[in-house]
């Protein structure tokens, strides 16, 4: 009798241990699955936040903000503009500050001007400034001797507190030496002559049926 009670104990106890690891198991991967899941969704979260954080350089910006199209780094449009647009030190609404490279600004920067304030004052829409955006409605001052905006200060914020002196080459305006051009002559003018400006081996606007040009001997 006492043989009976004991297997039965024995089986009883062997069930609740059978029964107490199933739940301890299930509760642990319940547990790892939830941290798992919260991981995840913390890195795509962070994966979201980092992706809508795209730069935008300042050339590419300027491209599709102004009638200045150019290739090159931003330092190397001043001279990449020569005779295909006009170039002066007057600032123009439409037109492009070029500003010269630095040791801080390796690449110099480019930026379209939206507003002439006055003759030491402008407004300038610009991107990949002191961040990863684009920039409206910053303004700017001319700080050079000569009011001839060779030197420039940018405004940090909306409270006109002004950054370093950057030096500038000048603007690029959006249209060739013809004044008298009209639009689409003017657009011509613009695709000739940076043509030119490229090895022959090169199409700036290649027709239909076009073939590259050997070099010359």
């Amino acid at each position: 009798m006492q043989d009976g009670r004991s297997k039965k104990l024995k089986l009883t106890l062997a069930v609740v241990s059978f029964v107490t690891a199933s739940f301890l198991t299930c509760t642990a991967q319940a547990r790892t699955s939830h941290r798992t899941a919260h991981r995840n969704v913390h890195a795509a979260s962070t994966h979201h936040r980092h992706s809508s954080g795209h730069v935008i350089q300042c050339v590419t910006y300027a491209k599709s903000a102004s009638d200045v199209v150019l290739s090159g780094n931003a330092r190397d449009w001043w001279h990449n503009a020569a005779g295909v647009y006009d170039r002066g030190l007057a600032p123009q609404a439409g037109s492009v500050l070029n500003f010269r490279a630095t040791r801080r600004m390796p690449l110099g920067h480019v930026a379209v001007v939206r507003n002439v304030v006055d003759s030491r004052t402008i407004v300038i829409d610009q991107a990949h400034w002191a961040q990863a955006g684009i920039s409206h409605n910053v303004s700017v001052i001319d700080v050079s001797p000569n009011n001839d905006w060779s030197a420039v200060r940018v405004a940090l914020n909306s409270h006109n507190n002004y950054g370093s002196i950057y030096p500038t080459y000048g603007f690029i305006y959006p249209h060739s030496a013809s004044k008298k051009a009209t639009p689409d002559s003017l657009k011509q003018e613009v695709m000739t002559a940076w043509a030119n400006k490229v090895p022959a081996t090169q199409l700036a606007q290649a027709p239909a049926g076009a073939q590259p040009v050997a070099p010359l001997p």
